[in-house]
């Protein structure tokens, strides 16, 4: 298995403005439940505009694992799995731990082959982020599921359509139970369903695997269980999350892109905000133009899920707040530990105050370069990358390689664009102990 987890430093020197045009890659909360939508069948998937990050390795050697046949094309970034050989419904319990979204190939195992044996998911250090809701709704299926030495046992001799109630809108968990609904017996109804968009995506990617599903971008989405599902081609739409952070940079620092390649409609709760900022957004039907002020506005934001203001640019529009005239406010309604990266923040200078899941960020604040040690958030240590852009002297990030998990090459791109990034590989003898700020 290659590997992209060696330590990684970078080193940002701020008073650059972004300028240019960047082209969207596609979705990795859309691409890697595709990946394992393809257990559900014997026949070749191919899945295009595949971001080249690494949770979609961590998700394509999980699938081999499985015994699935997974070709990734990372020049032309498409992935074809073939899960025709599957021998195993036990999901490699180290890869697991590494990313959430691995647990998304429990719904196919279970509906497919029947069981599963899956550890507790790992992935980015937010709180409190629990599968209850996948669990209690593969229960209410049919299947019986026990939680022993942190290892879920689930079988099924079949799974029945029910009509199943989420107590939370949660995108991973609405995203299983799809999956597992397509092989189901009769009809199923999800109730209180994520309305984000990658769910939307995995819906529109199934239904081209002949599975029947209609409600789709509401919050009652059917299923009619199928005998068997087929193979399909499907593209990726554009990723929201890494063009919402690439806008929030360009208004940070005042700078003049034009994002590329994507969707102003997935956008928008991001873009609405800015413009309540003072940041001038021009759209198209498939790009927006960002340019900053020279004197951005506070504001208030409310994390919710879609379409609400989504909680993976929560850190980035943090950042923007920090330079902000005024006290602006965050309030984080999605998970209890996104606010990690305020600390890292404070310590570069800003005036942060936390309560809770509610924080209060007052501005302008001269941000000055530390060298710093990141943590296992994706967002969060991304949003550090953008507050060297605007810091005074040079920023040092170590452990800069968690980033890579969920943008392909975002030094290169703010590179690209302007700002001075660069990155090293740091040999053993120059990692250092955390460091606390």
């Amino acid at each position: 298995m290659r590997t992209d987890f060696e330590r990684v430093r970078a080193t940002i020197v701020g008073g650059r403005s972004l300028r240019g045009t960047y082209g969207a890659p596609g979705a990795k909360n859309a691409v890697l439940p595709m990946m394992a939508a393809s257990l559900l069948t014997d026949e070749t998937c191919v899945i295009q505009n595949v971001p080249i990050i690494s949770d979609v390795l961590i998700m394509a050697e999980l699938l081999r694992r499985l015994g699935a046949n997974v070709e990734l094309d990372e020049q032309a970034h498409t992935v074809a799995i073939t899960a025709a050989n599957v021998d195993s419904t036990n999901p490699d319990p180290t890869l697991v731990g590494q990313m959430r979204a691995s647990f998304q190939v429990t719904g196919p195992l279970l509906a497919r082959f029947g069981r599963f044996d899956c550890a507790s998911p790992g992935g980015c250090q937010l709180g409190s982020r629990p599968v209850s809701v996948d669990i209690a709704g593969f229960t209410q299926m049919g299947a019986v599921v026990a939680l022993a030495d942190g290892v879920f046992h689930a079988e099924a001799d079949a799974l029945y359509g029910q009509r199943v109630y989420l107590d939370y809108p949660s995108h991973t968990g609405t995203q299983n139970l799809l999956m597992a609904a397509t092989l189901s017996n009769g009809f199923t109804t999800i109730v209180h369903a994520s309305r984000e968009p990658e769910v939307i995506a995995l819906v529109h990617f199934l239904r081209g695997m002949g599975a029947e599903i209609h409600g789709e971008g509401t919050s009652v989405i059917g299923v009619q269980g199928r005998d068997r599902l087929f193979g399909s081609t499907s593209r990726a739409i554009p990723d929201r999350i890494v063009t919402g952070t690439m806008a929030v940079a360009t208004a940070l620092t005042g700078g003049d892109v034009e994002l590329l390649n994507i969707r102003p409609d997935h956008l928008e709760p991001v873009t609405a905000q800015l413009r309540q900022m003072g940041v001038s957004i021009t759209e198209t039907n498939r790009s927006v133009r960002v340019v900053g002020t020279e004197r951005p506005s506070a504001t208030d934001v409310q994390v919710m899920p879609f379409p609400g203001f989504p909680t993976d640019v929560q850190a980035p529009i943090g950042v923007l707040m920090t330079q902000a005239h005024g006290a602006s406010t965050i309030v984080e309604r999605v998970y209890d530990g996104n606010m990690g990266y305020l600390e890292h923040l404070a310590a570069m200078g800003a005036n942060v105050k936390v309560d809770g899941s509610r924080a209060v960020i007052t501005g302008p604040r001269l941000l000055r370069g530390r060298h710093l040690d990141l943590w296992g958030d994706i967002r969060g240590s991304a949003a550090m990358a953008l507050a060297g852009l605007v810091a005074e002297g040079e920023t040092v990030l170590d452990g800069f390689e968690v980033v890579r998990r969920g943008y392909q090459d975002l030094a290169g791109d703010l590179q690209a664009l302007g700002a001075s990034v660069r990155t090293e590989v740091l040999a053993e003898a120059e990692i250092r102990p955390a460091a606390t700020v």
